[in-house]
Parts: C-alpha cells; sequence; structure tokens
C-alpha cells in the first residue's frame, strides 16, 4: 500500500475536484468555480483519487460564506476541505491525512491553522482535537440543506 500527495493541477482538475467533493460532501460541496481559488491536494492509495484536502495560504475564517472575502492573516492557513471518499472512511486515513496536512503547514512555516466543519460532524470535531486543534467559536446558520452551525478551530503550530 503507498499513500501519496500531489498537488491538483488548477485549472485542469477543477471539474474533476468538483465532481470528487460531491461524492463525499453531496449539497455541501462547494461549486466547480470555487476550486479556482484554492490550493488544492489529492491523497492518492496505490495511484487512486482516495482524499483531497483544500487550502487557502495567508487568510482567516470569515463568518459567512463569502470565501472569497476572506480576511487577510500572514502565516495562517485555512483549511477549506477535508475528504476522504466514503468507501475509504474508518479506516485511519482520515488521521493521515489530517497528519499529512500539519506536516505541510509546518513545511511551508505556517504559524496557525483554522478550519471548520458542521456542528454536527463529530468524527472530524474529534479528530482534529486529537491533533491539537481547540475550539474558538461557533457560527450559527452557517451551512446550508440541512441548516446547521459551523464550528471553527484553529491550531497554533
Amino acid at each position: 500500500m503507498r499513500i501519496e500527495f500531489r498537488q491538483a493541477k488548477i485549472p485542469t482538475e477543477i471539474q474533476t475536484l468538483a465532481r470528487f467533493d460531491k461524492k463525499i460532501f453531496g449539497s455541501d460541496a462547494f461549486p466547480r468555480d470555487a476550486w479556482r481559488i484554492y490550493h488544492a491536494w489529492w491523497m492518492l492509495l496505490d495511484g487512486q483519487k482516495i482524499g483531497c484536502s483544500a487550502f487557502l495560504q495567508n487568510v482567516d475564517f470569515q463568518p459567512d460564506i463569502n470565501i472569497e472575502k476572506n480576511p487577510r492573516r500572514p502565516g495562517s492557513l485555512y483549511i477549506a476541505s477535508t475528504g476522504i471518499l466514503p468507501k475509504f472512511q474508518g479506516y485511519g486515513l482520515g488521521k493521515l491525512l489530517k497528519s499529512w496536512q500539519i506536516a505541510h503547514a509546518r513545511y511551508r512555516r505556517f504559524e496557525r491553522i483554522v478550519t471548520n466543519t458542521r456542528q454536527s460532524n463529530k468524527a472530524m470535531i474529534d479528530l482534529n482535537r486529537q491533533f491539537g486543534f481547540r475550539k474558538i467559536q461557533t457560527v450559527r446558520h452557517y451551512h446550508q440543506n440541512p441548516q446547521e452551525s459551523t464550528v471553527v478551530m484553529e491550531l497554533v503550530l
């Protein structure tokens, strides 16, 4: 079993990223064109795309859904998306992906990581806590379909 991480080619792979995101997140998937602003990385298992991360560099989390207006914050890496295809979940690959995200941030000398997730996504909240993230705020009605609050977490590196 060989795991590797490869940066997605933007704009060439935007359609592939959008379809992949839809398989994982359904109605929470990013709109296709949103992928243009992210630094996206694939998680590959024996050459097969099984996971994906999307980052924005030197920005902070903005409590409204308009990601393009996130405030500048030098040294902060915003993890906009962490996803593993459903058939590969439950095997510890999420831990490996989260570990890689933190290593990626440290390697690029970020001082802080911020991310957010649905309040009901206890597995992701627990995973983030296992890696030292702490909750910094809850934003009501952030997610739609269904409407739900988001939990914002940060890790100071």
